[in-house]
């Protein structure tokens, strides 16, 4: 099931069990993956199963309401940058806010792996996500202004990186996928830009103590 969106604003109270509900589950999927059930999410958030089950009567309808509020943001992302008359800048502006918004969310993955991504409107929004960026990449590319084989595959392929990133030094050095954003758009030819709006310092270099404590852990026990 996809989410209804055609309907009526919820009451106040309704509303804040909605948005508590989402929340709940956000943060379950961050920590565990979509395997938490409606029951888990809640007794975590504190509500009773009636009330979810009367929001999200599935768990793919919950995912799917996730993915579409994701999606309205990226959207708005990406058409804020295409108003940019500069398509450097552009393109710059859709990849470090795209990227800024993947590394505080580390739920993303699990709600693009689990949406209904063939029903509508999810399959729509997906299309016109993917449009946004077409037009970002190649506006970019004719204007000499990003390497010339630069396509929107590197756009998911930069998101990855960076998700995998901030991920991984969440704990230890929040603002690490920051530099190493930045040293991806310097190699795609979208150096810093200079000017006031686009001055943040890039992180420094982990150091060796911040690198080993991200080092992969083992999760099994030897026997």
């Amino acid at each position: 099931m996809t989410p209804d969106t055609t309907q009526r604003p919820l009451r106040a109270d309704a509303e804040r069990n909605r948005r508590l509900i989402m929340e709940t589950a956000e943060r379950m999927f961050a920590e565990r993956g979509a395997v938490a059930t409606l029951n888990e999410i809640a007794h975590e958030a504190g509500v009773g199963v009636g009330t979810v089950y009367r929001r999200f009567p599935d768990l793919q309808t919950l995912v799917d309401a996730l993915f579409t509020e994701r999606f309205t943001t990226f959207l708005e992302v990406a058409a804020a940058a295409a108003e940019q008359p500069d398509p450097g800048r552009a393109l710059r502006h859709y990849l470090l806010e795209a990227a800024r918004r993947r590394a505080q969310d580390r739920a993303l993955e699990v709600i693009l792996a689990h949406a209904d991504v063939a029903a509508e409107p999810i399959a729509r929004m997906r299309d016109d996500l993917g449009r946004h960026v077409d037009g970002l990449a190649e506006r970019a590319v004719a204007a000499g202004a990003v390497r010339e084989d630069f396509a929107s595959a590197d756009v998911y392929a930069f998101l990855l990186m960076i998700g995998t990133v901030a991920d991984r030094t969440e704990g230890v050095a929040p603002d690490a996928w920051r530099r190493y954003a930045e040293l991806l758009l310097t190699g795609f030819g979208l150096a810093q830009d200079p000017g006031p709006k686009d001055s943040a310092p890039r992180p420094p270099v982990m150091t060796d103590a911040q690198a080993l404590q991200i080092w992969p852990k083992r999760t099994t026990s030897e026997s």
